[in-house]
């Protein structure tokens, strides 16, 4: 049996954080092409995106409220 395996980025909360964070892993894919996510990686995490393939994030939400702060 060759199992099928996608590289995907996903975009996460952290239970413990209101930060928005982002992993870059390779998961097995499902007979339908889903990428199933193991219950490990997904313990303390709540996933808003899993993207195809690495996907450089340039700005995330919460990046230019903390820039703004620190202007004088």
């Amino acid at each position: 049996m060759n199992t099928k395996v996608r590289e995907v980025t996903v975009i996460y909360y952290h239970e413990a954080s209101l930060e928005l964070q982002h992993q870059i892993a390779t998961f097995p894919e499902n007979d339908q092409g889903r990428v199933v996510i193991s219950s490990e990686f997904r313990q303390g995490k709540s996933i808003v995106a899993v993207c195809d393939g690495q996907v450089d994030i340039l700005n995330k939400i919460g990046d230019r409220i903390l820039s703004i702060d620190y202007v004088a």
